[in-house]
């Protein structure tokens, strides 16, 4: 096995350049710079949404495999919500403290900034969930409706996160630890496809001689293993309301004085999701394209994994421009 020169080594990830434009507690919300001229960029900006666990780093991994950098390659004017890492004073934060107050003081930030009343949504795994419930509730601020990977009828049978997630006591572990903690939450990750996991360290050791390989794969190991604590609240939430009870899919999810509708989605939607997806199946995504209320709706099932969509050469010449097109022409 021959090891790279450390000084070879270049693991940095979420380079592309960007501007903090909001802060509130935890949170910051990014303004990237665009990489167009004004004539060229899109006039209605596009605001990303990520899970609460893991952390965004996923989309802006190297130059070259960014799906951010992509995204303003493509001409669009993106901002990105980061949602830190909680700690135990955040423990109370539910998802009604997430989307009806943090999401929304960012919308209405880019809103008042760009003179506009709307924004494009895009919403990637959980944070896709959140971005549905986002746009049931305030649909007059999102033009259109992006969701990647997104979970939202927990009723199936090919998903072994969901599984376990039913068995949970929420309670006892809110109790316990009061958030979530990550490591635990990245334990049930990995051993949801444990054969996954022992086959990329195997792929590692036998290309330690391929710097190119052994940067990309210290970015991805950076990424799995940097995971912030989900607050107890928001927790219980989404796992005993979205998994546990299905309250999404069947319009029955209380958040603060509202009652989720996805009938309420009635701007274009974009769903997308992976064939081969372990962690949010096609089954769980698609069913979101039959829920919502809309008439312009576009779904596409890629025959990749939960990385692969935001991650590579396919995702930069396919999924990128096909979802940039999408934007542009609504």
């Amino acid at each position: 096995m021959k090891i790279p020169n450390l000084k070879d080594l270049n693991y940095q990830v979420a380079q592309t350049p960007s501007d903090i434009v909001y802060q509130e507690d935890k949170v910051s919300l990014y303004h990237y710079k665009p990489t167009v001229n004004n004539e060229q960029l899109h006039k209605t900006p596009v605001l990303i949404i990520y899970a609460l666990i893991n952390r965004y780093i996923m989309l802006d991994l190297e130059p070259d495999r960014s799906f951010i950098q992509n995204l303003l390659d493509q001409g669009l004017d993106v901002y990105l919500l980061d949602w830190g890492y909680p700690t135990s004073a955040d423990r109370y934060l539910g998802l009604d403290d997430y989307i009806n107050g943090y999401m929304n003081n960012a919308v209405d930030t880019i809103c008042e900034h760009h003179h506009c009343d709307a924004v494009n949504l895009v919403g990637i795994c959980m944070g896709g969930s959140l971005s549905v419930m986002y746009t049931a509730i305030h649909q007059e601020k999102v033009k259109n409706l992006a969701t990647f990977a997104t979970p939202v009828n927990a009723d199936v049978d090919d998903a072994i996160l969901f599984t376990w997630a039913k068995s949970l006591d929420v309670e006892k572990i809110n109790a316990v630890f009061g958030n979530l903690p990550g490591d635990m939450a990245n334990m049930l990750y990995l051993l949801a496809i444990p054969v996954g996991t022992v086959d990329r360290y195997v792929q590692f050791f036998n290309k330690t001689e391929n710097i190119e390989f052994v940067n990309t794969f210290m970015r991805l190991e950076k990424w799995s293993y940097d995971s912030p604590d989900m607050t107890g609240e928001a927790f219980k939430d989404f796992i005993g309301g979205v998994i546990q009870k299905n309250l999404l899919i069947k319009n029955q999810l209380e958040m603060g004085d509202h009652v989720v509708n996805l009938k309420n989605i009635t701007c274009p939607l974009f769903n997308v999701y992976g064939t081969y997806d372990h962690l949010v199946p096609p089954a769980s995504a698609k069913a979101l394209s039959e829920a919502v209320g809309s008439d312009d709706i576009t779904t596409h099932e890629y025959k990749t994994g939960h990385i692969g969509m935001f991650v590579g050469k396919w995702s930069k010449n396919t999924v990128c421009p096909q979802v940039a097109q999408w934007i542009k022409e609504r």
